[in-house]
């Protein structure tokens, strides 16, 4: 069985600077003909705040000729509180009518792929409250299934040990509750994107991969330690085992953020700016 994962792609019909890199990512992956597609988050520019952006994702997907699933990134429905755009009912019910559901289970054959909201953990929201109990209910349910996990922010950037990464990566506490309710219920997969750095880390208790985007790299404005900055997307090949692979697509053009960023994600304005 064949799944490929496909992350961060950052369309917009308000905001088409990344459009350019959907076409070809498209025609790569029908090339394939997995059985399922994965997107694991930021499927727009700013669905955060602008519905179009939404809308026009949702059309974008359907370009895709096999099944495809998606969790939704911040860029998609914000992020923790405290943050520039947190997430809220307007911008979760928002993804859920245009999208679907923010988490999901999907069972083929003898696997279970399960898709989280990560940008609700740690928030300490009646939201988190329930998808945790949901998760808890869905692997201790499984009945015998194989499981796979798939987020937009990794479980961690550098290291399961690390301390608060901030913007890039969970809470560790909120790691800590994953990482053994992971470990108890066997899982062998945990797949995300936000990086748009690419790496697959295996070891106990699961292999943890982060897909690259097929958007845009990051450049210097953003030090980051582990990964590779390329553009392409994951292939994950589920048998005895599962083989996971990167795929660095040289159909993408090279675009980096960077050189683009006052345009596509311009500074929130201040009090002293609207005066």
């Amino acid at each position: 069985m064949k799944i490929i994962q496909i992350t961060d792609t950052h369309l917009s019909f308000l905001k088409p600077h990344f459009q350019e890199n959907w076409r070809p990512l498209v025609e790569w992956v029908d090339a394939l003909e997995p059985d399922l597609v994965v997107h694991t988050g930021d499927l727009t520019v700013d669905g955060a705040d602008f519905e179009e952006d939404l809308v026009h994702g949702r059309e974008m997907l359907r370009d895709l000729r096999c099944p495809t699933l998606c969790v939704p990134g911040n860029h998609d429905i914000g992020d923790v509180p405290g943050t520039r755009q947190p997430v809220n009912n307007e911008r979760l019910a928002r993804w859920r009518e245009i999208i679907g559901p923010d988490r999901w289970v999907h069972d083929l054959g003898e696997w279970r792929l399960v898709g989280l909201n990560s940008l609700i953990i740690g928030s300490e929201s009646s939201e988190e409250d329930e998808q945790l109990a949901w998760l808890e209910d869905t692997l201790r349910t499984r009945e015998g299934r194989r499981v796979l996990v798939f987020k937009h922010k990794p479980l961690f950037v550098e290291s399961s040990e690390e301390g608060k990464t901030g913007y890039w990566g969970l809470p560790p506490e909120s790691r800590r509750q994953l990482l053994a309710l992971f470990a108890e219920h066997g899982v062998e997969l945990v797949a995300s994107g936000h990086l748009h750095r690419a790496r697959i880390v295996d070891g106990a208790p699961f292999r943890c991969v982060w897909g690259p985007s097929s958007g845009f790299t990051v450049g210097p404005m953003v030090t980051m330690p582990v990964g590779e900055a390329i553009l392409g997307a994951a292939v994950h090949i589920l048998g005895p085992t599962i083989e996971s692979s990167i795929v660095s697509l040289e159909t993408l053009k090279p675009f980096v953020i960077d050189d683009v960023l006052q345009e596509v994600y311009p500074p929130a304005p201040t009090e002293a700016s609207l005066s």
